[in-house]
């Protein structure tokens, strides 16, 4: 996608060095565009857990160069050693997202059977830059698929505009480019479909807010802010033609975690007959997990991020402000899991399914048991 003109990706290797790889630091907009570097595997990790960059896909490519960045730092005997502490490291970062141990995984599998230290940095990068290009091309296709759904309810309102609501930031800052939930409506813009997205601001960190609204302003298509709060009251109005999420964790049945408050937004689809999609690449899903209620980590983050909020006073200056008595207990959970009973379909590169296990294997049928 593109920032005034110029397109970027929201992970890639620095052109003239190729141990620097470099990411929009996510915290700082919509109010600045900052690129940070990354060379460390502590830089990763920092950058995966205080959120510089977040989003299931592209956790999982910050942890495939991650894992790049180790073979730079390897030597000797311990080699092999030293990429599985790096790998430990990493997955410990955030538990929920299957893409990051995925793409860990991935990276290990590649590397541990080399011999030679130059074998394993070669493999090493060529993994990792597979991993970020296979993504995006998969955001890619979930858009094509995803444009249909959104054409023909086109058709159906006699081309009027289409009303989306979407539920944290499923767009192309969660992944390398085009996004999950995003990739459809991008694509049905492109090709002169009316469309409307309704943006749930996404307490406690204002991913709707601060992301999806910059992105959906970038791209020229026509979005209102809302407050969380706020998406049953227009399902009930008939304000919502369809509710398009991503997902970090999906199970081989279709239960899917993804940003707390989506449970809610299905709940309000399916008591007012809305379709409730959910736009996934094929790395999110956890073929490993069934009952995603009872077996997906949840994330329990700071209740810090509950309490205060950040943004840029009348002053431009960033600032920090406390909403709550400073003493208040917060609980502060980063997912819910959505029941696969309330999900329309799922939407990945290979195409729509039902969220059945059996027709998601028909999808994927390598993942039969």
């Amino acid at each position: 996608m593109k920032i005034n003109g110029r397109h970027y990706r929201t992970i890639w290797l620095d052109n003239d060095d190729p141990g620097l790889v470099r990411i929009i630091d996510q915290r700082r907009l919509p109010h600045a565009l900052v690129l940070e570097d990354l060379r460390t595997v502590d830089d990763f990790c920092r950058a995966i857990k205080e959120m510089h960059v977040r989003g299931a896909g592209l956790i999982g490519a910050t942890a495939g160069f991650a894992m790049y960045s180790a073979t730079l730092a390897a030597c000797g005997d311990d080699c092999n050693q030293f990429l599985q502490q790096a790998a430990a490291a990493l997955k410990a970062t955030r538990p929920t997202a299957s893409n990051l141990a995925w793409a860990v995984e991935r990276q290990l599998a590649t590397l541990l059977p080399l011999e030679t230290l130059a074998a394993k940095q070669a493999a090493a990068k060529a993994t990792a830059q597979a991993i970020a290009d296979e993504d995006a091309a998969a955001c890619r296709m979930i858009g094509e698929h995803g444009r249909e759904l959104i054409a023909a309810i086109s058709r159906r309102k006699g081309g009027q505009p289409v009303n989306i609501l979407t539920h944290c930031n499923a767009g192309w800052l969660a992944f390398v480019d085009y996004g999950s939930a995003t990739a459809p409506i991008y694509a049905a813009h492109q090709a002169g479909i009316p469309v409307h997205v309704w943006v749930d601001e996404t307490r406690p960190w204002l991913q709707g807010a601060r992301l999806t609204a910059w992105e959906l302003a970038g791209e020229g298509v026509p979005h209102t802010l809302i407050t969380d709060n706020a998406g049953g009251h227009l399902m009930q109005h008939g304000k919502v033609d369809l509710v398009l999420v991503g997902t970090d964790r999906t199970t081989r049945q279709g239960d899917v975690a993804n940003k707390i408050g989506t449970y809610l937004k299905a709940l309000a689809a399916q008591d007012n007959s809305v379709p409730f999609y959910v736009a996934l690449p094929s790395s999110t899903f956890d073929w490993h997990c069934r009952d995603g209620v009872r077996e997906i980590p949840i994330e329990e983050r700071s209740g810090d991020e509950v309490k205060f909020v950040t943004g840029v006073n009348h002053q431009g200056l960033d600032q920090e402000v406390l909403v709550a008595p400073a003493a208040t207990p917060a609980a502060n959970p980063g997912f819910d899991v959505t029941p696969a009973r309330l999900i329309t379909a799922l939407i990945s590169e290979r195409g729509i399914m039902k969220a059945e296990e059996a027709e998601i294997l028909r999808l994927y049928p390598e993942q039969q048991r």
